[in-house]
């Protein structure tokens, strides 16, 4: 009865007319996204990828072959009782492996459930496998909610699994079956596989960053009490002294022999036998004896709250004090009272406003980080906005789009910080745009600055093949877009 009430539901929505229900939101949802990639409901069966001797070389490459015990103690023994079949995919929805009876087998064969085939939502419409990796969710398809009608007599159910190192899908655990096996267990038996998994991915993991620790850690100590770390290829950080200093991840960019800036200090990094050495460097003391002035970063973009790192330290900071640094950080020659008051409140500022903000800036950084007659910033200055700056002259897009959380200052009125928000904003996109990389267009249209940008969804559908599996998710936006 279920099932034949979806057929109507089905039916309806697919030749525009009036019905008594609606599909549920998961379904609608991809269902939209399923058409937008243009896959035919009548469509009979999903692409065939691989060729059978090419999928053994990549089942043996891909991560989740670890945890095939995992899933087949925990699944095949309930598929094969159940008259299911399980299915695991990668992560743009290939089916790898496949276990279950071997008359429903035969007849999954028929239906294109076997492995090499492609089963996104842009391949074959909405299906558990397909829809769980678009969603990042476990998700149950029945009968008349798969888009092609092909599968109406089938349900499904399937959750992604995740890479326990860097947190992106690696693939979908299914079980899928013939229709009157539909049960509402079977959701959340699937959910709890999914992670069963990810567990023993993070064991596996574990184990292995133990092994680097300490077949590393003499380098480590070679530093003696001077602040290092041990990191991971993806930046993540295995071992660091002193503790607490060092964040849980760095971001390494490219190449190897760099100079980052880790909490406001400059950092080298050193290539090791499968991971890296970071040696912050030393600050030197000023002449006369002075103390050199701490290091100071600023954090100025995106939507978050604005704050200044001072020796590792975050220190939250308001609108007002951050278009201040801002500015500072931009005229390193240092400004009169009179030109910082012009900067940030236009005609309207006095020095005297500005005198007080300096006062409560010095005892949030330290008297000798920000000095007077003029007004300026002692220590070399690193900013997020000044990252991205640099980026985009030195024609590196990618890294300037990697270092952008979002606009300096967004609800900033201030003139000069205004004026430089737009101009950031603008270089990027007109970068992004003349770059020709599909791939960082596509970054750029899942980007604070570009989720809005309906030329950049337009090129993206315009130059995406046929098939990809970002196409649908980037026509859905396109049409929100055009709608809105």
């Amino acid at each position: 009865m279920h099932a034949r009430a979806l057929a109507e539901v089905f039916d309806a929505v697919l030749s525009d007319r009036p019905g008594l229900s609606t599909p549920r939101p998961v379904v609608s949802a991809s269902w939209q996204r399923s058409l937008a990639a243009h896959v035919d409901p009548e469509r009979r069966t999903p692409p065939v990828v691989y060729a059978a001797d090419q999928v053994a070389d990549i089942r043996a490459a891909h991560p989740l072959s670890e945890c095939l015990p995992v899933l087949r103690s925990t699944l095949a023994s309930i598929a094969d009782e159940a008259m299911h079949v399980m299915l695991v995919t990668d992560a743009e929805g290939h089916i790898l492996w496949r276990d279950g009876p071997a008359t429903l087998l035969s007849h999954a064969d028929g239906v294109g459930l076997f492995p090499g085939t492609r089963w996104s939502e842009t391949a074959i419409g909405t299906n558990a496998m397909g829809t769980a990796l678009a969603v990042d969710g476990p998700v149950q398809i029945h009968s008349a909610e798969h888009l092609v009608r092909t599968y109406h007599p089938w349900t499904c159910v399937a959750a992604p699994v995740h890479d326990p190192d860097t947190g992106a899908i690696l693939g979908a655990v299914d079980i899928s079956g013939p229709l009157h096996t539909v049960h509402p267990a079977l959701l959340q038996l699937v959910s709890a596989t999914a992670r069963l998994a990810e567990s023993e991915l993070r064991a596996r993991l574990a184990v292995a960053d133990d092994r680097l620790r300490m077949r590393l850690l003499p380098q480590l100590a070679a530093l003696g009490g001077a602040a290092g770390a041990l990191v991971t290829p993806g930046g993540r950080v295995l071992a660091g002294q002193p503790y607490g200093w060092w964040p849980d991840r760095v971001d390494l960019g490219e190449g190897v022999d760099r100079v980052l800036r880790v909490n406001g200090r400059e950092v080298l990094v050193e290539p090791l036998g499968g991971a890296h050495l970071l040696r912050a460097v030393t600050p030197t003391a000023t002449a006369g004896g002075r103390s050199a002035a701490r290091p100071l970063a600023l954090r100025l973009m995106g939507d978050g709250v604005p704050s200044a790192v001072v020796d590792g330290r975050s220190i939250p900071l308001t609108l007002r004090l951050a278009e201040v640094l801002a500015l500072l950080a931009l005229h390193p020659e240092g400004l009169t009272g009179e030109q910082l008051a012009f900067l940030v409140y236009g005609d309207a500022g006095n020095q005297t406003t500005v005198r007080g903000e300096i006062r409560r800036l010095r005892a949030l950084i330290g008297p000798d980080s920000l000095r007077t007659r003029p007004y300026r910033l002692v220590p070399t200055v690193d900013s997020d906005f000044a990252l991205v700056h640099r980026a985009l002259e030195a024609g590196r897009v990618d890294a300037a789009l990697h270092a952008c959380s979002g606009a300096l200052l967004p609800r900033s009125d201030a003139p000069a910080v205004r004026e430089l928000r737009d101009e950031l904003v603008a270089g990027l996109r007109r970068a992004v745009l003349a770059a020709g990389d599909l791939d960082l267009l596509e970054a750029f249209a899942g980007h604070p600055l570009g989720r809005n940008d309906l030329e950049a969804h337009d090129r993206l559908v315009e130059s995406l093949p046929p098939g990809d599996p970002r196409l649908g998710r980037v026509a859905f936006r396109r049409s929100r877009l055009q709608a809105d």
